[in-house]
C-alpha cells in the first residue's frame, strides 16, 4: 500500500519523501510562458511613433492652433497699422514654409538613433525656440542689411510691390529658407556635445500616447504660439510700415503748408495787382498831365 500510494504521488508530479514533499522537475513538454526580465526597456516612444496616425493627428492640431495665432495677432494689430489680407497672408505663408521644415527635420532627427525619438524631438524643438530664435533674428537682420545695401526692393521682407509681384514673394521666401537651413545646421552641431545624449527628459512616461501628446501639442501650443508671434514681427518689418505711414502723413502735411501758402499767394497777388492797378493809374494820371503841360513824357 506504501508502494502505491508513492507511485500515485509521482504520477502527480511530486515525490513523497518522509517528512518533505518535493516538486517534481516540469517535463520537456510542458509550455513555459515567457515573463518579461526586470532591466526590460519600458520606454514609451518609439521610432516611428512620430509619424503614425496619432502623430500626425497632433501635428495638424497643432498647426490649426498656430494658424490660429497667427489670425489673432493679425486682430490685434492697430487698425491704421493692419496688413491687407494678401499681405499678412504672404508674410505667415512664409513663416509656415520655415516652419515645416524645421518640424520635419527635427522628426527625421528624432529617428535617427535608437534613443527615445520624443526626447530628442522635444530637445531639439526646445533648442529652435530659444538659441534658434536668436539665430533667426541675426539672419533676418544681417540679410536685411544686404538688401538695403544693394538697394534690392523685391528683396524687402514684407514688400511685394504695387501691384504685389509673386516673384517677390518667392525671393523672400527662399531667403528666409536659406537662414532656416543656417540655423538648423548650427542647432545639429550644438546636438553633437556628447551631455546631450545624457538627457532623457520623458524616459519616466512609459504611455507612448501621453509622451506623444506632450512633445507634439502641449508644449509646442505655448512655445509656438510666442514663436511665430515675434517671428511675424521679423518677417512684417513693422518699423518700415511706420516710416511709410509718416511719410505719407508728412506728405499730406506738405500738400496742406502748400495750399495754405497758395492761398495767401493769391492774396498777395491781388493785394499786388490792387497796388500795380494803382501805380499804373497814377503814371497814366502823370502822363495825361505832362502831355497836357507840354513836357516831354
Amino acid at each position: 500500500m506504501a508502494i502505491s500510494g508513492v507511485s500515485l504521488l509521482s504520477q502527480a508530479g511530486h515525490v513523497a519523501v518522509p517528512g518533505v514533499v518535493l516538486s517534481a522537475m516540469p517535463s520537456s513538454n510542458t509550455p513555459v510562458s515567457a515573463r518579461p526580465t526586470p532591466n526590460a526597456d519600458t520606454r514609451g516612444c518609439e521610432n516611428g511613433d512620430l509619424m503614425d496616425s496619432f502623430g500626425i493627428f497632433l501635428q495638424g492640431l497643432l498647426a490649426m492652433v498656430a494658424f490660429s495665432t497667427l489670425m489673432l495677432k493679425r486682430f490685434r494689430e492697430p487698425k491704421h497699422e493692419r496688413r491687407p489680407w494678401t499681405i499678412w497672408f504672404l508674410d505667415t505663408s512664409k513663416q509656415a514654409i520655415g516652419m515645416l521644415f524645421i518640424h520635419f527635420a527635427n522628426v527625421y532627427l528624432s529617428d535617427l538613433t535608437e534613443e527615445d525619438p520624443c526626447s530628442l524631438y522635444l530637445i531639439n524643438f526646445l533648442l529652435d525656440a530659444s538659441l534658434g530664435m536668436l539665430l533667426i533674428y541675426a539672419g533676418v537682420r544681417a540679410i536685411s542689411a544686404i538688401v538695403e545695401w544693394r538697394q534690392w526692393d523685391a528683396l524687402r521682407f514684407g514688400e511685394y510691390g504695387e501691384p504685389v509681384q509673386c516673384t517677390a514673394w518667392a525671393g523672400q521666401c527662399a531667403l528666409y529658407i536659406l537662414i532656416m537651413m543656417f540655423e538648423k545646421v548650427l542647432i545639429i552641431l550644438v546636438l553633437l556635445i556628447p551631455q546631450w545624449k545624457k538627457l532623457a527628459l520623458l524616459n519616466p512616461i512609459n504611455n507612448p500616447q501621453l509622451e506623444l501628446a506632450i512633445v507634439m501639442l502641449i508644449v509646442p501650443f505655448f512655445v509656438n504660439a510666442l514663436m511665430f508671434w515675434v517671428v511675424d514681427n521679423f518677417l512684417m518689418k513693422k518699423g518700415r510700415t511706420k516710416a511709410k505711414l509718416e511719410e505719407r502723413e508728412v506728405g499730406e502735411d506738405v500738400r496742406g503748408n502748400s495750399k495754405i501758402l497758395f492761398s495767401a499767394d493769391d492774396e498777395m497777388d491781388d493785394s499786388e495787382e490792387e497796388d500795380v492797378s494803382r501805380l499804373t493809374g497814377l503814371k497814366t494820371v502823370k502822363k495825361k498831365k505832362k502831355h497836357r503841360m507840354g513836357i516831354p513824357v
